[in-house]
């Protein structure tokens, strides 16, 4: 299953696009906690976009599912971060965590980011 949403940078669009992946992973009968997995990371580089990404009213979100394999690109035209300036979090930080647990949770992780002309941050995820 291959899909592209283009969505509005608002907090609604995140728990959207988390459900639409619930539920590619659940007709593909994928494995609960590599699910659990993939929505806990989508929902972070979602939600940081959400909050980051000033200068665009959109992003978009690639998923490519199927049944061995999660491949997912989160892309926005916002003002672009430093992803080596976030390499973990503070123990007593209550925010920051996002990229951290994109980082922890998916595999062949890659962020890319430049100012003004946005950012991309790919992810995916094996299943036994």
């Amino acid at each position: 299953m291959s899909v592209r949403l283009n969505l509005p940078r608002e907090v609604d669009s995140v728990p959207a696009v988390r459900r639409l992946l619930r539920c590619a992973l659940t007709i593909l009968r994928v494995d609960r906690q590599a699910g659990a997995d993939l929505e806990i990371a989508l929902t972070e580089a979602c939600a940081n976009v959400v909050t980051h990404a000033t200068g665009t009213d959109s992003f978009e979100v690639h998923l490519e599912v199927a049944e061995n394999h999660c491949a997912i690109d989160v892309v926005d035209e916002g003002s672009g971060f430093d992803p080596a300036a976030e390499a973990s979090p503070s123990p007593t930080s209550e925010r920051g965590r996002g990229l951290f647990l994109i980082r922890a949770l998916g595999e062949n992780v890659r962020m890319y980011s430049s100012p003004r002309t946005g950012s991309l941050i790919h992810f995916e995820k094996s299943f036994a």
